[in-house]
């Protein structure tokens, strides 16, 4: 039960952080299919707006950092847990729910359906938008990460909190 609240509690949380971040989709523009990136990046009108890779990479660290804390206050200090086995399992549990939900429901349902995440300029890129493929490597890279991150997280409620 305790996974279901939470992991349903994080869904909605990273549901209104996507949301907030797509009110501006030049921001999210690397969470894009590679053929959609390029054609963007090609279009003068987005030209002085595009971030640098170095920008993209300093935000995914920052989410990464953000995303051990509280998934560590969280497993610590509401669920208990002490020790790194059972923070980096459940951890990874609740990772999983999330990358699952963002996976189908934010990307291949809402992500690939919507108008509001396209560019003027690429609306004729309907194949790449539908590029289901796309979002099911991202779970796969998003699990590969969660490994890490959890990792992070066991030792974090294990040794400092």
């Amino acid at each position: 039960m305790v996974l279901m609240i939470e992991g349903i509690i994080l869904c909605v949380a990273f549901t209104l952080m996507v949301f907030v971040m797509s009110r501006k989709p030049i921001n999210t523009l690397y969470n894009y299919p590679p053929r959609i990136q390029e054609r963007v990046k090609s279009l003068d009108e987005y030209k002085d707006s595009i971030p640098t890779q170095k920008n993209k990479i300093a935000a995914k660290l920052i989410a990464c950092v953000l995303f051990v804390v509280v998934l560590s206050l969280i497993l610590r200090f509401i669920n208990g847990y002490t020790t790194f086995l059972k923070a980096f399992g459940f951890g990874f549990l609740l990772w999983t729910i999330v990358n699952l939900w963002d996976a189908i429901v934010l990307d291949i349902i809402c992500f690939c359906h919507d108008p509001h995440f396209v560019f003027k300029g690429t609306e004729d890129m309907v194949k790449d938008y539908h590029d289901y493929w796309f979002h099911i490597k991202g779970f796969f890279i998003g699990e590969g990460l969660a490994l890490v991150i959890c990792a992070l997280t066991g030792l974090v409620v294990q040794f400092i909190l």
